[in-house]
């Protein structure tokens, strides 16, 4: 029976992200488990939030139900755990455990690109606003990038970091209201869509015209900003050549656990454009 059982797959898969409510994880996660679900596996969703123990949990959890592998696109980093984990893991953008690939966009070249932008709309007073840069995580670099252009045309950086994508909505609100009221620019870049779109609704609050008064600009370029914000500039992510290279990996190391795998594997980002009237 041990014979008969030894390499044995369960066609499981866990995949765990910090919410669905994000459109870019709910549009990620969409395309995994459709593909995984199309190879023969199945899934188990886990939403960790910004929840460390929360995140152990679901990790013991998936370990008893011996899935076959792993897909981690969680905030909450160098987790032990996932280092004694004896199974296949494959990150998202997020730096795990030295001997595990992350797949992410570049994030530097975003940042850069995104501060461009702004330049080229006009904008001088460029400011940032992003998360609490304390964890060692590739998006950091969106920050690296606006810094390194802003340099480039000897501006002042301006930089507001408001916390992370789950963080309360109310006092979300709240900073970004005293960012308006009481901050000179003319033009912010925002490392998610969702923190750009809340700085677009609190200026139409206020009468500050976007683009005239402010030039804005977030990061990510879901299918949902595209369909429904048209007039809204991004930058925009390869979701789908994401979704395939974590699945392609992890099934790599699946059938090989010693198969030999890059540590990191970064995809070409570029600017959506706003449709005009």
């Amino acid at each position: 029976m041990a014979r008969s059982l030894q390499g044995k797959k369960n066609q499981l898969i866990g995949l765990i992200f910090p919410t669905v409510a994000n459109p870019f994880y709910g549009e990620l996660i969409n395309l995994l488990e459709e593909k995984l679900f199309n190879m023969g596996y199945k899934t188990i969703l886990c939403n960790s939030a910004s929840d460390r123990e929360k995140e152990k949990n679901y990790l013991s959890m998936l370990s008893a139900n011996k899935v076959d592998g792993i897909i981690a696109g969680a905030h909450n980093l160098e987790i032990d755990e996932y280092q004694k984990l004896n199974m296949p893991i494959i990150s998202f953008d997020r730096s795990l455990a030295d001997t595990i690939p992350i797949v992410s966009s570049d994030n530097y070249r975003g940042g850069y690109l995104a501060a461009e932008y702004l330049y080229q709309q006009g904008a001088r007073q460029i400011g940032i606003v992003t998360g609490s840069q304390n964890s060692d995580s590739p998006s950091n670099d969106r920050l690296d990038g606006y810094l390194d252009y802003l340099k480039t045309r000897g501006l002042e950086p301006h930089v507001f970091k408001v916390g992370a994508i789950s963080q309360n909505l109310t006092l979300k609100r709240i900073e970004l209201e005293k960012l308006l009221d009481h901050e000179n620019l003319d033009g912010i870049f925002c490392t998610d869509d969702l923190t750009a779109l809340m700085i677009y609704n609190l200026c139409k609050e206020r009468n500050i015209s976007v683009p005239d008064d402010l030039k804005l600009i977030g990061y990510d370029g879901t299918a949902f900003i595209k369909d429904f914000c048209p007039y809204f500039p991004t930058i925009e992510q390869p979701i789908k050549d994401i979704a395939s290279i974590l699945i392609d990996l992890l099934i790599k190391r699946i059938n090989d656990v010693d198969a030999p795998l890059d540590k990191k594997y970064v995809l070409p980002v570029r600017v959506h454009y706003p449709e005009l009237n």
